[in-house]
């Protein structure tokens, strides 16, 4: 997959281009808007809906571009950050919103929300409003669907070893039982964890292991601590566990890949998006409905250690389609639309995470009885003002939200999934890694 652009992420710190310019939008006339997307389960889901639901009764065409995860990020900041104009809607997340409102690159959409009285902004969950929101309180990304981290194990595995999971297992317990489920069934490995590079790939699980075990990207002064022992501990073992019982193919194993590893049997194990749980209990799709346990994230040092995320959709300033544009975002964020999911599609599948009253539909607690109470309890407990244990300069659980991470984290990536794949160490990815976030600091500190 592709990585970070060096030369889209001078655009991202000059915070100067694409602000409000001019550009193509539309695509295909009035009626018709371009919407690029994150190739997530949720995102396949809204694909199939559209022409019989949004379409039908707006008029609205809707053509989606969808990408993994890393291509993605490049797509849409190369397009956003340049003033390009080709998409009305992108789907980007909680790290980018506040940045590139602060850039002025995206149309605040607090007006389209409180303009439609059938929307209730006031259901969304505040973790998800806070991060999706500017300086000035203004929200500028609706929510499509929000997560924490928890983690995913198969009860009958783990039973027929006589291991009991932990309710809040350590990261030693989870190393301890993914060496005894390792090979319990004919080519399953233990866990699978995230190997493939990129910030928001590898560094989401990473980052909050690193957390846990004490270490942190800065501390509050902006001091870089990369190689120091406790980011070096979090690291090794995580390479370590990936190495001697992760799934085959690693250092290019995304959340696609291990969503796909868990739900056909082929590990015992998963740490990831609580969001995944839905395609995990669909049996049209999952080869383990049912058979599926659900723990908060994995800890040592810290109470709690989940992320926060949601990926929204984002109105870049350089549509001609704002209306048309904002009509896809209300409709896609929708009560109607969770239950548009529940009734069409199953309702273990609608894009959770993002409303109070989701947790309260009597289909959706029978369907995500297994994972919907974990997923509010990981979602409520995540802090991105206080996430390890000291001060950061910084809010952002699984990142530093500062539009310099995105290159600095996907880097140190690269050398760490070949310390994953045999050709690097990881100090040697870690020692390096300090010197990039050394100059990060430098820029923060001038």
């Amino acid at each position: 997959m592709a990585l970070a652009l060096p030369a889209v992420a001078g655009l991202a710190l000059s915070g100067c281009a694409g602000a409000g310019g001019g550009g193509g939008g539309g695509g295909g006339g009035s009626k018709s808007i371009n919407v690029l997307m994150v190739g997530n389960p949720q995102m396949v889901d809204i694909q199939k809906l559209t022409k019989d639901s949004f379409t039908k009764d707006t008029g609205i065409t809707v053509n989606y571009t969808v990408l993994p995860e890393n291509e993605l990020r490049d797509k849409v900041t190369q397009d956003v950050a340049t003033g390009a104009g080709q998409y009305d809607v992108a789907t980007v997340g909680a790290y980018e919103v506040p940045i590139w409102a602060g850039n002025d690159w995206l149309h605040e959409v607090d007006s389209y929300a409180d303009g439609d009285s059938s929307y209730d902004k006031a259901d969304l969950l505040k973790p998800m409003v806070q991060s999706l929101s500017g300086e000035d309180g203004k929200l500028y990304g609706l929510p499509f669907y929000g997560e924490s981290s928890f983690l995913m194990y198969r009860k009958d595995v783990l039973q027929k070893k006589g291991i009991t999971m932990p309710e809040r297992p350590t990261w030693q317990q989870v190393a301890d039982i993914a060496a005894k489920v390792d090979g319990a069934e004919p080519g399953m490995k233990g866990i699978c964890l995230r190997g493939l590079p990129g910030w928001g790939e590898m560094f989401a699980p990473l980052t909050t292991v690193v957390n846990t075990f004490g270490g942190t990207w800065f501390e509050k002064d902006w001091t870089p601590k990369v190689n120091a022992p406790e980011f070096k501990a979090a690291t090794n073992f995580y390479v370590n566990l990936i190495k001697a019982h992760g799934e085959p193919g690693a250092s290019q194993a995304g959340f696609t890949e291990c969503l796909n590893a868990l739900s056909q049997g082929k590990v015992a194990m998963w740490y990831d998006a609580t969001s995944a749980a839905g395609s995990l209990e669909d049996p049209k799709v999952s080869k383990v409905a049912g058979k599926i346990g659900y723990v908060q994230a994995p800890v040592e040092k810290t109470k709690a250690s989940g992320w926060l995320w949601t990926w929204a959709f984002v109105m870049p300033k350089t549509t001609k389609n704002a209306d048309n544009a904002s009509k896809f975002m209300l409709w896609a964020t929708s009560k109607d639309y969770e239950k548009l999911v529940g009734d069409k599609l199953g309702w273990s599948r609608v894009p959770a995470g993002k409303r109070a009253s989701t947790y309260e539909i009597p289909e959706y607690k029978k369907a995500a009885a297994a994972f919907g109470p974990q997923t509010l309890q990981a979602i409520e407990e995540a802090n991105p003002e206080d996430p390890g244990v000291q001060p950061r300069p910084t809010v952002g659980v699984q990142f530093v939200d500062i539009p310099e991470f995105q290159d600095l984290g996907t880097k140190v990536s690269q050398d760490i999934a070949a310390a994953i794949a045999g050709r690097g160490t990881v100090d040697d990815a870690l020692n390096k890694g300090q010197a990039l976030a050394e100059d990060v600091a430098k820029k923060q500190t001038q």
